[in-house]
């Protein structure tokens, strides 16, 4: 429309011409169009000319003018197979044809199959209506709306998709999975059956069955100089051959030919000159890449020369079309911007990774020239240059560059003499005074005296750095130290270093009383000086000093920065974890600070307490736990086991006096405790007090009467002999407490130990029907109808066992074994896979089931347990084990190592490490498995128990049970 308006002013110039004339037949004559009156007009130019049209703007709608078209609204009259001006148009729209075919796709498609009574139509309605600002807003509106809703529904999404891809995989397994328990029963078959399986037949013929070597022989030169020209056609006859006889003939080497002994310049192609040359070239060239750098004579070994070639080819392991596109795109680079670094640096190392040594070099020194002032590519050079040539590229550089600290230091390193280096690094420094780089290699290559003298220099040419106000103080005496320290105060307000120094100076000097003093002001001076205390930063400093010894520094530390930044209801948690933290990382007095601040803070917590009593018994002397366990006895009297801690310590030390006076002092705070009775009981009978023992267990039965007592009481005399007494004794206990199962035990153990078999088993009996859910009732009844004789009693007793007490590993184990003692192998076998699938993630069951397997099946054996039970001590020890069945000794180790840190109180574990080292290790590693095992203590395990608990060995203590357990293990896996 606007060119059909365009045309508009032409048409009523033309039609007021017409008029015009008409008036002109009539009367006066008319005004001619380019008047001077019009040419005055058009001198002012409208404002609007040349501006872009408003929005909607539709020209001459406002006056009718919109009713006709004219050649520029539809274009010129161009064919359809014509190219269209867009030169990069999509194929499909290159010709005017394309562009003119009515498009299919953007018809609306209104029919009743396209509709849906809840979205509506499939497309939409207006998509042939124009596009116009405010559709582009609503789109992304809508847009951002539904990418708000995906947002709420993803993850549910996600879950949901994972869901069905896990069930997918479940439904469809993989032919991998598929085969996978077939592919393990291949181990079962026997050399006879694998070699009867028949052999696959080839079908291939005898030649592609016995292919035969190709021999190749290399032909010499001469033979293709001579047949060069026998496969071309000739259509007439040479005169010369006619005139000659033939002796004149045109192949090369003839007697009368023009070119004697060469190629005719028309065979062209090939010129065997040339090839002899190219292979001098070459074997010249692979000799200068082995020459001497130095002296430039060649070091060839003539033996050894295929191995150096071999050592010669580039290990850049990429493709030799991609070297060739990064060197062509590089040297673009360098010819678009001559003057950027990185093109030089980048060529050179290319060439060097390919193994063009001299081409790297000749392109970085290139590179100098167009980059002088880069300290990057002087440093590239320097680096590919060999000896004194890069000695003369770095002196070079330092002309261009004066001021780099980076080309002086690369200066240092190419030097080889010490005093050369020194002599660099001054003249380095007489440059750039200012940089700490460098008088720091600068004084570590001097003397103590001479170091602090160039010290004193560097401070005053760089008094911010704070290494070298710290390096000078350590040079110098206690005073002059003091000062240096106050001058770099002075100078660096703000660094927590100089002040922790000046309290390790201090300590160092006996001036313990200044340390504290020193810390605190710091504190403060630092927050006047707007520094925020970083409490974390604060704490590691503390462990550096603990670290070097300086005690009363870290202590102060601690001390000033424990309380910054936590909140109160946090401080407890904070503080403990922070203790850990720093017994993680060896900082030993950092912790013990840390727990005296929060008994200070907490005098009345016993978690504390004991945290800090534990610490002192593992990383501590006896004499701080038994100070530490008097304060907190003092602070916590109603805390059981602080007392025993302390009495159990005086008697570790052999001080049964003092240990009897704790747990007196212990009774009055906590009247009729039983640990207490218990625990003064062990004292006496440990010993050898056994009538005092007595005295103490009949009076805590008369004022405490607990089963424990009854227990203990039953005990001491069984252990002692007095079967008799023993016996009254566990009688009347069971008439109070019948549902404690241990009675019944000991009561069936008493009379089994007596011969009394019919007594025991009624015994068992009478406990199971009181405590059935007792699992070492039931394997007791099991092991004595066993003994006797009575197998089938004892598999109906496990199978009712298990019936009472579903999902018990304990019970299915006893069976297995059960079965297993008595030869039936298979029926064992078939227990086990019914017992790991009733306690899937036992991991008793796993550890038996591994030895269960034959030795092949082993391994795949444990890799399934380890699956189900990762961090299950029994588990772990299986495999260690294993590894020990297989005399891998290293990996065995690892294993038991990672049992006992995973599960210290299983002693099993202890016994079979021990045994493990008193066999494959030496006398330092099994005392260290014994001290390990001292320390930690086991009381559980099922060999362990069977001879701690056994009567004879209850006075032998944790080593000599440890080498008994040993002892008994015999190396049947």
């Amino acid at each position: 429309m606007a060119s059909a308006t365009a045309k508009q002013p032409a048409k009523t110039a033309s039609k007021a011409a017409s008029g015009g004339t008409g008036g002109a037949a009539g009367g006066a004559p008319a005004m001619p169009l380019a008047s001077p009156l019009m040419g005055g007009l058009n001198k002012k130019k409208k404002p609007f000319l040349g501006m872009s049209a408003p929005l909607g703007y539709v020209p001459g709608l406002g006056r009718g003018a919109t009713g006709f078209t004219t050649r520029s609204d539809i274009g010129p009259a161009r064919d359809a197979n014509d190219p269209v001006d867009d030169r990069h148009a999509p194929p499909g729209k290159r010709t005017v044809g394309d562009q003119m075919k009515k498009n299919d796709d953007d018809d609306e498609d209104l029919n009743d199959t396209n509709y849906d009574e809840f979205n509506g139509y499939a497309g939409s309605l207006f998509s042939s209506g124009p596009y116009e600002k405010d559709d582009e807003e609503a789109d992304a509106i809508y847009a951002a709306l539904d990418k708000r809703m995906d947002e709420r529904r993803k993850e549910r999404r996600e879950l949901r998709e994972k869901e069905e891809i896990e069930k997918y995989r479940m439904e469809r397994p993989k032919i991998q999975q598929q085969f996978s328990d077939l592919k393990r029963k291949l181990a079962e078959v026997t050399e006879d059956e694998w070699l009867s399986i028949p052999e696959v037949g080839d079908a291939r013929n005898k030649r592609q069955r016995n292919p035969r070597h190709e021999k190749l022989t290399p032909v010499p030169d001469s033979f293709f100089a001579k047949h060069l020209q026998t496969g071309e056609n000739h259509t007439s006859v040479d005169p010369l051959q006619g005139q000659f006889g033939g002796l004149a003939t045109s192949f090369p080497g003839g007697l009368n030919t023009p070119y004697p002994g060469g190629m005719t310049p028309e065979a062209g192609e090939l010129d065997m000159r040339k090839i002899g040359q190219a292979r001098n070239t070459l074997m010249d060239m692979r000799l200068s890449q082995v020459s001497d750098s130095v002296s430039g004579q060649t070091v060839v070994d003539p033996k050894g020369y295929l191995t150096d070639l071999n050592s010669m080819i580039p290990t850049h392991g990429g493709d030799i079309s991609d070297i060739k596109k990064a060197r062509l795109l590089l040297k673009s680079v360098r010819e678009t911007n001559p003057h950027h670094p990185p093109a030089w640096i980048a060529s050179a190392r290319l060439e060097e990774v390919t193994g063009k040594l001299q081409v790297a070099r000749n392109l970085i020194m290139k590179g100098t020239e167009m980059c002088p002032k880069s300290e990057d590519v002087w440093l590239e050079a320097a680096r590919l240059q060999p000896g004194d040539t890069a000695k003369a590229v770095v002196a070079q550089a330092v002309r261009h560059l004066p001021q780099s600290v980076r080309i002086y230091i690369s200066a240092a390193e190419l030097e080889t003499d010490i005093r050369a280096k020194k002599r660099v690094l001054r003249k380095a420094l007489e440059n750039v005074s200012k940089s700490v780089r460098l008088w720091k290699i600068a004084v570590e290559l001097e003397e103590p005296e001479d170091a602090r003298i160039m010290l004193s220099r560097a401070v005053e040419c760089c008094p911010t750095s704070v290494e070298l106000w710290l390096a000078l103080a350590r040079l110098e005496t206690y005073e002059n130290a003091r000062r240096v320290l106050n001058k770099a105060r002075e100078n660096i307000p703000t660094d927590r270093h100089i002040w922790i120094t000046a309290a390790k100076l201090e300590e160092a000097n006996g001036n313990t009383q200044m340390v504290e003093k020193i810390i605190d002001r710091a504190i403060t001076s630092l927050r006047a000086n707007g520094v925020e205390i970083n409490r974390e930063q604060w704490v590691q400093d503390a462990e550096e000093c603990d670290k070097a010894g300086s005690v009363a520094t870290c202590q102060a530390v601690i001390r000033a920065v424990i309380g910054i930044g936590i909140e109160e209801e946090d401080c407890k948690h904070t503080w403990m974890e922070d203790a850990d933290s720093c017994v993680a990382h060896g900082a030993l007095e950092c912790a013990r600070a840390i727990y005296a601040h929060a008994l200070q803070v907490f005098p009345s917590k016993k978690s504390v307490w004991l945290r800090a009593a534990y610490f002192e018994k593992n990383h501590g002397t006896r004499e701080s736990l038994e100070a530490l366990l008097q304060r907190a006895v003092a602070h916590c009297p109603k805390a059981e086991v602080l007392w025993l801690m302390g009495a159990k310590s005086k008697w570790l030390a052999g001080d049964v006096p003092a240990a009897r006076s704790i747990l007196a002092l212990a009774f009055q705070a906590n009247p009729n405790s039983e640990e207490i009775w218990l625990a003064a009981v062990k004292l006496e009978s440990e010993n050898n007090e056994y009538e005092r023992a007595r005295r103490l267990l009949a009076k805590a039965r008369s004022s405490a009467p607990t089963a424990r007592v009854f227990m203990k009481s039953v005990r001491l005399e069984w252990v002692l002999g007095n079967i008799d007494a023993a016996q009254e004794l566990c009688t009347e206990a069971l008439r109070h407490y019948e549902d404690f199962p241990k009675l019944w035990m000991m009561r069936g153990q008493i009379e089994e130990q007596s011969e009394n078999i019919d007594k025991a088993r009624e015994a068992y009996n009478q406990g199971l029907k009181k405590c059935p859910h007792s699992m070492s009732l039931w394997l007791l009844l099991s092991r004595l109808e066993e003994r006797v004789g009575q197998l089938t009693r004892a598999r109906a007793i496990l199978e009712k066992a298990r019936l009472k007490n579903p999902h018990t590993p304990e019970i299915w184990l006893e069976s297995v074994r059960l079965e297993y003692r008595a030869g039936l192998k298979n029926i064992s076998n078939t227990l086990m896979a019914k017992a790991l699938q009733e306690c899937p993630n036992s991991g008793i069951l796993w550890a038996e089931a591994v030895f269960l397997e034959a030795r092949p099946q082993r391994k795949t054996k444990s890799v399934d347990a380890l699956k189900k039970c990762e961090h299950d001590p029994h588990v772990l020890l299986a495999v260690a084990k294993l590894f020990w069945s297989e005399r891998k000794v290293t990996k065995a180790r690892e294993w038991f190592l990672r049992t006992v840190k995973i599960e210290p109180d299983l002693g099993d574990a202890w016994a079979f490490f021990y045994k493990f080292e008193l066999q494959h290790g030496t006398e330092e590693q099994q005392r260290e498995v014994k001290k390990r095992c001292e320390n930690a203590e086991p009381r559980h395990g099922e060999l362990w128990c069977a001879e701690s608990k056994h009567v004879l060995n209850w006075q032998k203590n944790i080593g000599e049970i440890l080498v008994l357990v040993a002892s008994k293990i015999k190396n049947t896996f």
